[in-house]
């Protein structure tokens, strides 16, 4: 069973909890299979999924009937929505209104003991619609072996049981908030605490043993001392969805007394990468492969030495990739190489150890210069070590002499232009110091805190 800790035996009152809502597994259990009766083999169920109980009944009431859920972001526009629905062939929604849905009520109070056979391991668990930074959002259909797989790699890499009480507030049309934050509850059996809202002081006052968050939750953690000094006692603080930058991974470890586990994943891959709770961690490498993952580094040349310091493109391949992209098989295809390995579409380097370095994506954050390739994260990296840049982005600029120059957009007071150049110069290797620095008040980011780089491309 895919959420095996619903039907286990220990339970508690708040086992679930989502802001003031609280259930216990038995009742959320037996409120998901009275809704599951009723979905009776629809192609999918689209979910308005906000923060709240009824969107977790919802998607555990979908994968008890086998029905494949795609989680709709509660603040997509007109477009997007209507690109979702349409694409996904969704014919039941619960918290939608659209003529094309025939809409399904959740009752948190309904009750059901029937038992339901369970799908078949390859069945679409989920269908969860990427960003669409270069077009249209693509369905990534994910099937519930890959799921299950990845959960119980993270388990065994992050030591997570059912003792632990799992915190966080994110977004649960996400692979971070849904995937980990709910599902993995689900099957591993830790109680969650959803915040709503992963604001620093609901952080402090849930008392939790492992809390998730991306780089702007953690900023703002560390941007009140008390809040973050609240968390000492937590057992893990997991980052993801973005690079933390290291200033903030520094900060943290000072004034909760652990180093933050970083990780790296995608949509279509789950988690594939991680630091682990007995491990090593560094600021900027996010670990080494989880249980049933391989990797790989390539370039145009061949191999890339494993030195830290050579940039490749990162391909993975093992059990918690998707099934491919709705109706798009040529996309889907092309994904991959003949010998099967997923292009991520990263760069990456890897040390002697194994441990992974994210560089960035290979269409904005891999910079040719002069016959050097120049990983953008390592120069921005460089410049958040400076006292006076509180936030940095690195792209490669056209240069008619170099083929392309490295372009700095940074957030800074008190420091000028030549100083910071001389400052990363004089921390790496001279061919990868910026050549231009252009200061603004804040950089493009989206909903989860992720640059937008082809905004600043297109300066």
């Amino acid at each position: 069973m895919l959420l095996s800790a619903l039907a286990g035996t220990a339970d508690r009152a708040d086992a679930v909890r989502v802001g003031e809502d609280a259930m216990s597994r038995e009742q959320l259990l037996a409120a998901a299979t009275a809704l599951a009766g009723r979905l009776g083999g629809a192609r999918a169920l689209a979910v308005h999924a906000d923060a709240s109980m009824r969107t977790i009944v919802a998607v555990s009431a979908g994968l008890l009937a086998g029905v494949p859920v795609v989680p709709v972001p509660p603040d997509s526009g007109t477009a997007e929505r209507e690109h979702i629905l349409t694409d996904s062939g969704a014919q039941l929604g619960v918290g939608l209104e659209d003529e094309r849905l025939e809409s399904v009520a959740v009752d948190l109070r309904a009750r059901s003991a029937a038992s339901l056979p369970e799908p078949a391991p390859d069945a679409p668990a989920l269908i969860l619609y990427t960003s669409g930074t270069t077009g249209a959002p693509k369905g990534v259909v994910m099937p519930r072996a890959a799921i299950a797989a990845d959960l119980d790699a993270l388990a065994a890499a992050w030591e997570w049981t059912a003792d632990d009480v799992l915190v966080h507030g994110l977004p649960l049309f996400h692979v971070h908030g849904l995937v980990l934050g709910v599902l993995g509850a689900l099957r591993v059996g830790s109680p969650l605490v959803h915040t709503v809202r992963p604001r620093p002081d609901r952080y402090a006052a849930a008392q939790g043993s492992l809390y998730f968050g991306v780089p702007t939750v953690w900023s703002r953690v560390v941007a009140e001392p008390e809040c973050a000094r609240a968390l000492a006692s937590a057992r893990l603080l997991v980052s993801g969805s973005a690079p933390l930058p290291v200033p903030v991974f520094h900060r943290l470890a000072d004034l909760t007394g652990a180093r933050p586990v970083e990780r790296y994943g995608m949509t279509e891959t789950l988690i594939t990468i991680s630091t682990r709770a007995d491990g090593g961690r560094e600021p900027g490498f996010v670990g080494t492969p989880v249980a049933g993952i391989q990797t790989r580094l390539v370039a145009e040349t061949g191999t890339v030495p494993y030195d830290g310091e050579s940039v490749g493109d990162l391909q993975v391949r093992g059990a918690t990739l998707f099934s491919g992209y709705l109706n798009r098989a040529q996309e889907t295809a092309r994904s991959f190489t003949a010998d099967g390995w997923f292009r991520t579409g990263d760069v990456a380097t890897i040390d002697p150890s194994g441990a992974h370095r994210i560089v960035g994506r290979a269409s904005v954050d891999l910079i040719k210069s002069g016959g050097f390739r120049i990983g953008a994260g390592e120069v921005e990296d460089a410049l958040l070590a400076h006292p006076a840049v509180r936030e940095a982005a690195v792209v490669g600029a056209p240069d008619a002499d170099l083929g392309q120059r490295v372009l700095a957009y940074v957030v800074a007071s008190g420091v000028s232009e030549p100083e910071l150049i001389e400052f990363v110069a004089g921390r790496l290797s001279v061919h990868k110091r910026p050549r231009q620095i252009r200061f603004l008040e804040a950089l493009p980011r989206n909903a989860m805190g992720k640059l937008r780089k082809t905004e600043l491309r297109a300066d």
